[in-house]
């Protein structure tokens, strides 16, 4: 992996040389525009309307639109010259508990490795943070744009979330459908409680897949052989009117999926010993 920031982490006195990873890569599939006619992809052009020439990104400045039409130019040294400790710098503000950060504030995962003679300082504040528990809340600069974000343990490593600032949340009072006040059965929450508890599994992320992705690549790849596109029967779904006998009939089929997961565990592992 190639690191994109190169910089420190700073908390009190102490300053510990750093780099960043990215730590997620989105697995989509990608298509390009083509114009149906004749299947040739499309151009996107930079374009300037009043010279009409195409230009490349050496030819690009940034503008402010200020007032409508009149513009202010802000070059890449101007940036440099923005008198923030933190274009360099995670600044670690205050250390908190995990549980007291709602995951609605994540934006990206980071990977935070130790920079030039900075794995001693790096290592003590991950045992730090992992003996006492605590997360780390800090500022810092990324791409032109000053973001909160949080460091915390991860396996081996630091990790840094960028995260929302307050008020880049929607607040939920806006919309209007959550407005309607709902009597709750209690007979109806008992049942809700144990469908829960009948789900309830170990989180695994590796037994989870992208079903749509893989569909879409058989789909491409049966269009790439001329094959025919299986076309899978949509099962009716049975009209339930009644939500106590929905919640019923749900636990009853998890204990029944449960119950053949596990004969079919048992017979494999009879069929091991045999």
């Amino acid at each position: 992996m190639r690191n994109i920031w190169k910089g420190a982490i700073s908390f009190g006195l102490v300053n510990i040389p750093i780099k960043l990873y990215t730590a997620t890569d989105p697995k989509e599939v990608k298509f390009n525009f083509l114009h149906r006619q004749c299947k040739s992809p499309i151009k996107y052009e930079k374009v300037c309307p009043v010279c009409n020439v195409e230009l490349k990104s050496e030819d690009l400045v940034r503008g402010y639109e200020y007032e409508k039409g009149r513009y202010v130019i802000i070059e890449e040294e101007d940036l440099e010259k923005i008198p923030l400790s933190t274009l360099k710098t995670i600044e670690i503000l205050d250390f908190v508990s995990l549980q007291e950060v709602d995951p609605i504030y994540y934006v990206k995962s980071y990977y935070i490795a130790p920079g030039d003679l900075g794995i001693r300082p790096y290592r003590l504040l991950y045992e730090a943070m992992k003996q006492t528990r605590r997360i780390a809340i800090a500022r810092v600069v990324l791409r032109q744009k000053e973001s909160l974000a949080l460091l915390r343990v991860y396996e081996n490593c630091l990790v840094m979330e960028t995260i929302f600032y307050p008020d880049e949340i929607r607040n939920p009072a806006l919309i209007p459908e959550l407005q309607e006040e709902v009597n709750v059965h209690e007979n109806e929450l008992k049942m809700a409680i144990s469908l829960i508890e009948n789900l309830t599994a170990e989180f695994r992320p590796e037994k989870y897949t992208n079903h749509y992705r893989q569909a879409l690549m058989e789909l491409i790849q049966a269009k790439i052989t001329g094959e025919e596109v299986a076309v899978p029967v949509q099962p009716e779904a049975a009209k339930v009117i009644d939500l106590m006998e929905a919640l019923k009939a749900s636990i009853e089929a998890v204990q029944k999926e449960k119950k053949e997961a596990g004969e079919k565990k048992k017979a494999a592992r009879k069929k091991k010993g045999a």
